[in-house]
């Protein structure tokens, strides 16, 4: 089942490289995938070597979100991680709703010094991007907050690891 039409933003897509034609641009890879893949538009394959410094690739394509209460995220593709090492150099990327520039992908290999490079193709699908709402609170200056919690300020590891 999908949602209506009048609930569902449309996002403005520029395809900066025209591969993306052959290739595929950003698309849902299944009706119920939550994120669109993307594709390293680079000329060569790429070796990414393990421990080095990380590398910006190109998805060949900007976008306008242009609705201050959505954004996007942008996060490795779980398989390239777990097998190649192949991650985000950034963790994860935060694309704001009024950026248009270039969709860049950071990716390092996070695999000890000496592994194999993570080959990457021209074309290959080496990150995905995530649409999310946006909450944009109100803050109230306050001098104490309005009611305690059993937890209070206790930080990391507080709440204990019992479970």
């Amino acid at each position: 089942m999908t949602a209506p039409t009048e609930t569902i933003p449309t996002i403005e897509l520029k395809i900066l490289d025209p591969r993306l034609e052959a290739w595929g641009p950003p698309a849902f890879q299944s009706a119920a995938a939550a994120a669109v893949d993307l594709r390293a538009c680079i000329d060569a394959p790429l070796a990414i070597e393990a421990g080095a410094p990380a590398v910006l690739v190109p998805a060949g394509f900007a976008l306008h979100i242009r609705d201050p209460l959505l954004c996007a995220v942008i996060l490795p593709r779980s398989g390239l991680g777990h097998k190649q090492g192949l991650v985000l150099g950034n963790g994860s990327g935060l694309i704001d709703a009024d950026y248009q520039g270039p969709i860049l992908v950071s990716l390092v290999n996070r695999n000890p010094p000496g592994s194999p490079p993570a080959m990457i193709e021209p074309g290959a699908r080496i990150a995905q991007m995530l649409f999310l709402p946006i909450v944009r609170p109100v803050f109230a200056l306050v001098e104490a907050f309005g009611e305690a919690t059993t937890r209070g300020a206790g930080g990391f590891g507080s709440t204990g690891t019992a479970g």
